[in-house]
């Protein structure tokens, strides 16, 4: 016996998971009439005749029966009527595409797994925009010690930004920003008051910005070049730290433009040019595709897009 809804079908087969069947059964239980049952699915009488048959064969019941020129439903018929209306609804429901979402009548929470140097420009335009525009979301701002790709597959984070290195098939990933590298000093320092030149550069004091603790990068192969080198005197693990030690000394250290932008100016750093060719600094936006037709998904992946992409990559 196969039970769809609460109702039984005593012989399971190809008729009885034919969705257009009951389609078929919802108009003639509706109409009690062959000729308007037609009409209503655009078929002809001959046709919803057969598929009537087809109804009676695996229900078991002959459903409409003859009283004179009209037809009546059977008892099983009226018992069938109000649950095949709710399953076709439900079924129409669900395969209609969804309209456009409306942001204020979203509940939901997202995980958000961000590089510490986005996390610091991102966070406070996009809670103000989330709360402007959705006050039914939770926003989770995830550090970026996730596991990448295996998060977003499990589920576990919802939308990965930052440098994105992985390249998981399994994973969609976008560019959302391109940003470009200059120095941060104290405003005193020597390279913010004089001009700043490739021996200047290499003569100070740097700090580097490694999780790993790697003080060598593209400065070093481009300063190389020049026949130069540099002495990064500390490493630090993160954004936040290098810029508060910077306020704090005569160091410099090299950074992103337009992701340090707010904080650059509430520490009351400055910053100059390097200059040097640099590569750019690529932040993306990664996700698992399960949830890329998803409207909510979209949505704030599109406020991401917008916050940072607002950004202005100067000094």
């Amino acid at each position: 016996m196969l039970v769809i809804g609460h109702f039984i079908l005593d012989n399971p087969g190809v008729d009885a998971v034919d969705m257009n069947l009951l389609v078929a059964l919802d108009a003639l239980l509706e109409t009690n009439s062959v000729t308007q049952a037609a009409e209503r699915l655009h078929t002809s009488a001959p046709a919803m005749s057969r598929t009537l048959a087809r109804l009676r064969r695996v229900l078991g019941d002959p459903l409409l029966v003859r009283a004179g020129r009209t037809l009546v439903p059977t008892p099983r018929a009226l018992e069938l009527r109000y649950e095949v209306s709710v399953l076709v609804e439900q079924s129409r429901t669900l395969l209609t595409p969804r309209g456009a979402l409306d942001p204020t009548t979203l509940k939901r929470g997202f995980a958000v797994q961000a590089d510490d140097m986005v996390l610091d420009e991102l966070t406070a335009p996009l809670l103000a925009a989330v709360r402007a525009q959705a006050p039914g979301v939770t926003l989770h701002l995830l550090s970026d010690s996730s596991e990448g790709a295996a998060a977003l597959r499990d589920g576990r984070v919802d939308i990965e930004v930052g440098v994105i290195e992985h390249t998981d098939p399994e994973t969609t990933v976008q560019r959302v920003l391109r940003d470009r590298v200059i120095g941060v000093a104290a405003p005193d320092h020597p390279l913010i008051t004089d001009r700043v030149t490739v021996a200047r550069f290499a003569a100070a004091a740097h700090l580097g910005i490694s999780r790993r603790g790697r003080a060598r990068g593209p400065i070093d192969d481009r300063l190389a070049l020049h026949g130069r080198t540099r002495r990064v005197v500390a490493t630090v693990p993160n954004l936040t730290a290098a810029l508060l030690a910077v306020r704090s000394g005569d160091l410099i250290c090299p950074v992103p433009a337009a992701l340090t932008a707010t904080t650059r100016t509430a520490l009351g750093l400055s910053a100059f040019e390097i200059p040097l060719p640099l590569p750019e600094v690529a932040i993306a936006m990664a996700w698992h595709p399960r949830n890329t037709a998803d409207n909510g998904h979209r949505w704030l992946r599109e406020l991401i897009r917008a916050t940072l992409t607002a950004l202005q990559p100067s000094i």
